[in-house]
């Protein structure tokens, strides 16, 4: 629901006028921050359309007039899902209201767990986000005045943390640190420590005889390393993977090369300076991180990469709240990337700011200090991408070949959901493929079309519909357990009643009743009924 994102903005605004803000520019802080909390939410185009509803800033009906303007806010809240907002910075410097405005933010960022598509990293980013806006107001209070008093926004509440729990249903055990966040929040004392748990006395007991040692079992050997697959296998694996016919002859292109550079270097001839940064293009969900992956693997098997590694950020792991640190982060993650591929995700979200312009200069000349040790491969939307690698003349010079990812065919994802299917031991029937075909044929191809996810998330949706049809069968088949039907991926049950002589009377009586209402009508199980809900998607 977005009633509480809108509630948060409004208190957000007031809490602004108390502290001799403009609303309005809290406000806008408000809507950015809450858009690049939500980004990573799955499918992001629910939590676009909320996130819409929720600030008034698009039509929520309009699917992609809420997409658009969910990722230009987005972009431009990023920084400060590690870094307390702008706003809030200028409280901090004049000693301002910082506390009040920062509790009002962390509700901002706590509203997000409403929008939909909740996924673990959304959670991550609100923990982030929260503790980064309240760090700040910590770091406000005067010298020697006492610390502001711990209250609802002190910590993570331990209600907002159980809701992002149970909206993640069986993910818990992925999140630790929200875990321990939760009993931070409910063990948090009125001066604003934590207790130290209280242990019970160990009852005094005779001492027990003490038992003779048994030999120390031999230590188990540790498993033996795989062995480094070869270039052939690698490509083997790339061309096992559905659909990305383009990218295939790209990356063989690029092995040939590479292969036949390194027979002139021995034979004592010179080569043309080539590139091996890579620049992917295509919409969420066409595999451009798989693809990175084995890219890497590639380098090394090609010995041009020591380790082959691939490390993936966004522009949060990148820039930092102010400008000089930016350049320590970047540095920091190339570093970690040094004899693997460096993975930056949505990189053109880089553009636009000094930040990010710090943060592409600094990589210029990681890349170049590197350049033998370190591959960067940099991903996102065609049309921003172009605007990326132009805005900084050694990116333009580094990144020469682009790589594109087409989304999918209709073909081609339900053969994903097939290879998913069977990779988890499922099998989706031929009538279970139609109702999936029907779904996605009136799914609209925008940006927010989720490609290979999109194939993952109804799956995971029919794992479940398929777990409560037969979790009350005793014993149930292979094929039961195995069978994924049509009900399981959303078609509507159809009921059959036998029509007798004793009910036929009735019948005609309900059907008098119904004002000329059509036999399609909701709450009828005819045709038409099922073909307007399968419409659905």
């Amino acid at each position: 629901m977005s009633v509480g994102l809108t509630r948060a903005l409004d208190a957000l605004a007031e809490a602004a006028r108390g502290a001799g803000v403009d609303p309005q520019e809290a406000r806008r802080e408000g809507v950015v921050l809450a858009a690049a909390v939500a980004e990573a939410a799955s499918p992001m185009y629910e939590a676009a359309q909320s996130w819409a509803a929720g600030t008034g800033l698009a039509d929520p009906t309009n699917v992609d007039a809420s997409v658009s303007a969910f990722v230009d806010a987005a972009s431009a809240g990023r920084r400060w899902r590690a870094a307390p907002t702008d706003v809030l910075a200028r409280l901090r410097a004049s000693r301002g209201d910082a506390t009040r405005y920062a509790a009002a933010l962390v509700d901002v960022v706590e509203s997000c767990t409403s929008l939909g598509g909740l996924t673990p990293r959304v959670t991550d980013n609100i923990v982030a986000a929260a503790a980064a806006q309240r760090g700040a107001a910590r770091s406000s209070t005067a010298p020697g005045a006492a610390p502001p008093a711990p209250g609802d926004h002190e910590a993570l509440r331990s209600d907002s943390v159980a809701a992002m729990l149970d909206a993640l249903g069986g993910l818990e055990s992925s999140l630790p640190s929200l875990r321990g966040l939760g009993a931070r929040a409910e063990g948090v004392g009125a001066s604003g420590s934590i207790p130290a748990p209280t242990l019970p006395e160990a009852p005094t007991a005779p001492a027990a005889p003490t038992a003779p040692t048994p030999p120390a079992e031999p230590a188990a050997a540790e498993p033996e390393p795989e062995p480094p697959k070869t270039v052939e296998e690698l490509l083997a694996e790339l061309d096992a993977l559905i659909g990305l016919a383009a990218v295939k002859q790209v990356v063989r292109q690029q092995v040939a090369m590479l292969r036949v550079e390194a027979k002139r270097e021995a034979a004592g001839m010179r080569n043309p300076s080539i590139t091996r940064h890579l620049v992917f293009v295509g919409n969420p969900g066409t595999g451009k991180t798989t693809v990175a992956r084995m890219v890497g693997g590639i380098y090394k098997a090609l010995k041009l990469l020591d380790k082959g590694h691939l490390v993936e950020v966004d522009r949060s792991e990148l820039v930092a709240g102010f400008l000089g640190q930016t350049a320590v982060k970047t540095a920091e993650v190339c570093a970690r990337a040094v004899g693997g591929v460096l993975f930056i995700d949505e990189a053109y979200s880089l553009t636009g700011d000094q930040y990010g312009a710090e943060a592409v200069s600094t990589l210029v000349k990681e890349m170049e200090d590197h350049r033998s040790d370190l591959v960067v491969i940099v991903a996102g939307y065609p049309d921003p991408m172009v605007a990326f690698v132009a805005q900084n003349p050694g990116l333009s010079s580094r990144f020469r070949t682009t790589v594109e990812f087409a989304d999918y065919t209709d073909d081609e994802v339900v053969s994903i959901l097939h290879k998913l299917a069977a990779d988890a031991d499922y099998d989706v029937t031929p009538p279970a493929e139609r109702v999936f075909r029907e779904v996605l044929a009136a799914t609209p191809r925008t940006m927010a079309f989720g490609n290979g996810r999109f194939a993952r998330n109804l799956l995971e949706e029919a794992i479940g519909r398929q777990a409560m049809r037969i979790q009350d069968v005793e014993e149930p088949t292979t094929a039961q357990l195995r069978d994924l039907d049509a009900a399981d991926f959303g078609a509507p049950v159809m009921v059959t009643v036998a029509v007798t002589d004793d009910n036929a009377e009735a019948a005609g009586e309900e059907a008098d009743d119904a004002d000329g209402k059509p036999q399609g009508h909701p709450g009828s199980s005819t045709p038409q009924d099922a073909s307007d809900e399968q419409g659905e998607p």
